[in-house]
């Protein structure tokens, strides 16, 4: 994987948690509550793209998918 593919999941991770907080700040009262929820959305986005463990050959099939999708905008 290369370094790019990396940087996009990282900015993909900090989308999903920018729109989770957003969302979750209009909807309650409890900004520490989003803000929360937003990063452990981000950071399960991260970590089932860069997996430390569990079934590597599940991850391996969902990586492989958004690997192509990444190989058709990105050089």
């Amino acid at each position: 994987m290369s370094v790019l593919y990396q940087v996009v999941d990282i900015v993909i991770g900090g989308l999903i948690a920018g729109a989770t907080t957003f969302v979750l700040s209009a909807a309650t009262a409890d900004q520490q509550l989003a803000v929360t929820v937003g990063v452990v959305l981000a950071s399960m986005y991260y970590f089932s793209r860069n997996p430390w463990g569990s079934d590597p050959e599940r991850a391996a099939e969902y990586n492989a998918r958004i690997d192509e999708f990444y190989g058709k905008f990105l050089p």
